[in-house]
């Protein structure tokens, strides 16, 4: 029995749609997953036209009408007329509210158990902002959202290369202030919870240093000697497969070449780079933590290319098949 995904639209204004009309004519991501598409119905058939793709599907006014015998995707209409005053290419605060709109219902349907996974399209943060988050991201929105009181972080993945953050959307001056040894044990944590849920059985995760050459010895900073060290020890002392901390200018090479399969940076940025530049056109974004996998691909709204249907879909591909993969797993360990 296929696990029940929700898929959402992404911001109207950039390439989601015309990526969620190139994914749904994916063979294998249909045979993955029964599909509940959240949608304004006009944005759905945008999409479509943008890439040219014909998508059968079963319009819905609530989930209960949903029927998945005939193999069709559902389409539950979220309807928003004011998008179709919006100029696409560009953040506005109606787009933002179309993706709350559409993303909330979703996280709705996931905590009740009627889907069992989330994979959105890309969101634009101005616009989010914009129309109210009021959080740092939407993975701490989405924690809001469903009342889950646990960590939740983002993981981005390139051809089965984790890299997981202790700090994640927060100004680079407030980075070593905001490191704690409590704080990389949790995230080194949920990066060993997150990839066993993803198959790997043992993950072996490596941390890596803040600060250049780790430090050299207390010489560049002692964030190595005093939080991260220590952290990495009390790690292992759960049993979980961890080492460092290492150089980051030579950290990403090692879980490139298989030596660990999950990074665990201090910022952002420290990660992203590497990461993406392994393999951008691949990247998966998973939003670890929550009491079900939520994916999106690992870029952004692309606003310069928006109506020209040059939009790559196999980073989205790879997250709906990261999605499905990961709630199938779950309901296996739960029976």
């Amino acid at each position: 029995m296929k696990p029940v995904i929700a898929l959402v639209q992404g911001d109207a204004t950039g390439i989601g749609p015309e990526l969620m009309a190139k994914l749904l004519a994916c063979e294998d991501v249909r045979e993955a997953a029964d599909i509940l598409v959240l949608s304004d119905r006009q944005v759905f058939e945008a999409g479509c036209a943008v890439a040219e793709e014909e998508i059968a599907h079963r319009p819905i006014k609530a989930v209960e009408e949903a029927d998945w015998s005939a193999g069709e995707v559902n389409l539950l209409e979220v309807p928003n007329e004011d998008l179709q005053a919006v100029a696409p290419g560009a953040a506005s605060k109606t787009a933002g509210e179309a993706v709350l709109a559409t993303f909330g219902k979703a996280l709705d349907l996931c905590k009740a158990g009627t889907t069992e996974g989330l994979c959105f399209m890309p969101f634009n943060k101005e616009a989010m902002h914009l129309a109210g988050l009021g959080a740092e991201d939407e993975a701490q929105w989405a924690r809001l959202r469903i009342g889950h009181e646990g960590r939740v972080s983002e993981f981005n993945v390139i051809d089965g290369m984790w890299n997981a953050r202790v700090t994640s959307h927060v100004p680079l001056k407030e980075v070593a202030e905001r490191l704690s040894q409590e704080e990389i044990v949790a995230s080194v944590k949920l990066a060993d919870r997150t990839l066993k849920e993803a198959g790997f059985p043992r993950p072996r995760i490596a941390v890596a240093a803040l600060n250049p050459h780790a430090g050299d010895g207390g010489k560049i900073g002692r964030e190595e000697i005093e939080i991260i060290a220590p952290a990495v020890e009390r790690a292992r002392a759960l049993q979980i497969a961890c080492d460092g901390p290492f150089p980051s200018d030579t950290l990403y090479i090692k879980v490139r070449d298989g030596a660990y399969d999950c990074a665990v940076s201090m910022y952002h940025d420290q990660g992203q780079i590497a990461i993406k530049l392994l393999g951008f056109h691949m990247g998966v974004s998973v939003l670890g933590g929550l009491p079900f996998p939520m994916t999106t691909p690992a870029h952004g709204t692309a606003f310069d290319i928006v109506g020209q249907n040059k939009a790559n879909v196999e980073p989205s591909r790879r997250a709906f098949l990261t999605c499905a993969r990961m709630a199938a797993s779950r309901r296996e360990r739960a029976a």
